[in-house]
């Protein structure tokens, strides 16, 4: 890709359905219809991949469309928020217990501090599918359910392939990188993509943030009340390029963090319960 592709600190792709078929992680896709690993060989679940082999062939015929929105910030970490330079402050969560020999991890340990006097990155992401793709096939209960399952391994999948571009072409800071598909799966290239609601991004209402600085609704994706996005297949995220990033569980969050963090975030601590899913 040309620099000229990438003029805008915000850049759209609009991948065809075949564009992404590749960059499916089918093991997720057996999961959610309640396959486990060993259980993917089988006759009824090689039936079930072929039946959405067809449905995302079905797809691409009928000119159906994936989504990724990409967000290329300057920043910098304050104490345990990410603070860009347009001033947008994202207020991080840190584990309060140690895992085996991790001291307490927070994602914005992996971006330079405001102290160091030099800025750093950060990516913002959302991808999504044309709603039509997740609506499909009403009339019938399996058809309808494998469209919706269909849906979210392609939007997933769109994520997955904008990344790849993101590190390799735009961002460029893996511009040599050459990985197979099953590599890229195990998070084999260098930085971490945490989605919002995933262990080490816990709070659902990033989203609203997210939609402010990525424009949600002209990328086709709206939220609930309660930060859930629709369609149903999308995600969001963060980009981090920092070579010892990686992904951790914050885990049980106590109540004096549970203060400081409805502080930083401007949110009510009953509200960010609800976000957070702490009873």
């Amino acid at each position: 890709m040309s620099e000229k592709d990438f003029s805008s600190s915000t850049h759209t792709w609009h991948f065809r359905v075949s564009e992404v078929v590749d960059y499916i992680q089918w093991s997720y896709f057996f999961h959610a219809w309640g396959f486990s690993v060993r259980q993917m060989k089988c006759t009824e679940a090689q039936q079930l991949q072929q039946d959405a082999i067809r449905l995302i062939r079905e797809f691409d015929e009928n000119g159906y469309s994936t989504h990724f929105r990409a967000l290329l910030a300057s920043c910098n970490s304050s104490g345990d928020d990410i603070m860009l330079a347009d001033g947008t402050r994202l207020p991080m969560l840190r584990q309060q217990h140690a895992v085996e020999d991790d001291c307490c991890l927070c994602l914005a340990d992996f971006i330079r501090p405001v102290e160091s006097g030099v800025l750093d990155k950060i990516g913002l992401f959302a991808s999504t599918v044309d709603a039509e793709m997740e609506q499909s096939y009403s009339h019938d209960d399996y058809l309808h359910l494998l469209s919706q399952t269909v849906s979210d391994r392609l939007a997933e999948a769109s994520a997955e392939y904008g990344h790849l571009i993101v590190r390799k072409f735009w961002w460029g800071y893996a511009s040599d990188e050459s990985l197979d598909v099953e590599t890229l799966f195990k998070g084999g290239y260098q930085g971490i993509r945490p989605a919002v609601g995933y262990p080490s991004l816990p709070d659902q209402s990033l989203n609203f943030l997210l939609s402010d600085l990525l424009d949600f609704p002209s990328l086709g994706i709206s939220l609930t009340e309660n930060a859930a996005m629709r369609p149903h297949a999308s995600t969001s995220g963060l980009m981090l390029a920092h070579p010892k990033s990686r992904y951790f569980a914050v885990g049980e969050i106590g109540e004096d963090q549970l203060q400081d963090y409805a502080r930083r975030r401007g949110l009510g601590e009953k509200e960010l319960r609800r976000f957070l899913r702490i009873t």
